[in-house]
C-alpha cells in the first residue's frame, strides 16, 4: 500500500501557483508516497501541469480536510490555528507546519515562504522551480482588469486606454462576477463585444488562452502567476501589496509596477498607491517585454 501525503493549501490560483516549487520538492522527496492536495474542486485543470500531485479533495479555506490517517501532512495553507488544527484532525503520522517550523516572518515572498519551510525540514526546494510550460506566443495579448478586492483594481478607464494603445489583437478576460468590467473596458477601448471573454471561459480554457499568449497586462491576481507559470511576457500592477511578497521573478519579460506605497489589500477603494502607476508606465512596460 502506497504511503500517504496529504497537503492542505485550500486558497486561489494564484496562491495554489506560489505553491508549485514546494509541492514539487515535496513530489521529489517522497517519491514513493501518494500526494494528496486539499484545494478548491475548480483549480483542478492545473493540477497535471504540475507533475506533483496525484489525488485532490475539495477544501476551500483551512478546513476541515476530509482525511483520515496520512503517513505525512504539510500544512502550506498558512499558521494560524484553524489550518493545524484540520490537519491534526486527520492524525498524520508527521505534520510538517509553521507551528513547529522556523519562526514566520512577514515580507517575505509566498514563493520563497514555502521552500523555506520544507527546508528547514531538510527537504531542498527551489523557489524558481515555477514553470508548467512555455507559450507559443501566437494567441491574443490579455487585459485582466478585475482582482479579488477593489484596493488592487486599477480604473477600468486606464485599461481601457493600454487595450486600445496595444493593437487590435486584444481580449478582455475575468470571471463571471467581472463581466461587466470586463464589458465596460472593452466600450472604452473600442473593442468588439466578441472579444470579451470574461465569465465565458472556466479555468482550463483560461490556462489555454495565457499559455498561447503573447502578453498578459492584469493587476495583483491568479492571471498574473499564471501568465508567469506559462512563460508569457507579462505587466502586472501591485498595489497596495509590493511585488516583494507576490510578483514574478526578476527577469525573463515580467515587469511589476509598483509606486512603494503600502495599505490595505481588502479595502473598498483603488489603493492610492495603484493609481499612482500612470497608462504610458503599462503601454511603455508591455512594449520592452514584448520587444
Amino acid at each position: 500500500m502506497a504511503l500517504e501525503l496529504l497537503v492542505l493549501r485550500g486558497l486561489g490560483l494564484g496562491d495554489l501557483l506560489t505553491a508549485v516549487p514546494a509541492l514539487r520538492a515535496l513530489r521529489q522527496a517522497h517519491p514513493e508516497h501518494r500526494i494528496t492536495l486539499a484545494t478548491p474542486a475548480y483549480l483542478g485543470p492545473l493540477l497535471p501541469f504540475t507533475g506533483a500531485v496525484d489525488e485532490q479533495i475539495d477544501v476551500s479555506g483551512p478546513g476541515p480536510v476530509p482525511f483520515e490517517r496520512p503517513d505525512l501532512a504539510v500544512n502550506l495553507h498558512g499558521r494560524g490555528p484553524q489550518s493545524i488544527e484540520a490537519l491534526r484532525r486527520t492524525e498524520p503520522g508527521r505534520l510538517i507546519s509553521y507551528e513547529t517550523g522556523p519562526p514566520w516572518q512577514d515580507g517575505v515572498h509566498e514563493v520563497r515562504r514555502w521552500c523555506d519551510l520544507l527546508r528547514w525540514y531538510g527537504i531542498p526546494a527551489d523557489p524558481q522551480d515555477l514553470t508548467l510550460g512555455v507559450s507559443d506566443r501566437t494567441g491574443p495579448a490579455i487585459v485582466h482588469p478585475g482582482a479579488a478586492y477593489p484596493a488592487r483594481r486599477w480604473p477600468p478607464e486606464r485599461f481601457a486606454k493600454v487595450a486600445a494603445l496595444l493593437d487590435d489583437d486584444v481580449v478582455v478576460t475575468g470571471s463571471a462576477e467581472e463581466a461587466g468590467l470586463a464589458r465596460r473596458v472593452a466600450e472604452l477601448a473600442g473593442l468588439p463585444a466578441d472579444r470579451v471573454l470574461a465569465g465565458r471561459t472556466d479555468l482550463a480554457e483560461l490556462i489555454e488562452l495565457v499559455s498561447r499568449a503573447r502578453l498578459v497586462v492584469c493587476g495583483d491576481t491568479g492571471v498574473g502567476h499564471l501568465a508567469t507559470a506559462f512563460c508569457v511576457p507579462s505587466v502586472v500592477l501591485f498595489g497596495p501589496v509590493s511585488p516583494a511578497q507576490w510578483g514574478p521573478p526578476p527577469g525573463w519579460r515580467h515587469v511589476a509596477l509598483w509606486a512603494g506605497s503600502r495599505g490595505d489589500p481588502h479595502g473598498d477603494q483603488p489603493d492610492p498607491g495603484l493609481l499612482k502607476i500612470e497608462v504610458s508606465e503599462v503601454v511603455d512596460a508591455a512594449m520592452e517585454v514584448t520587444s
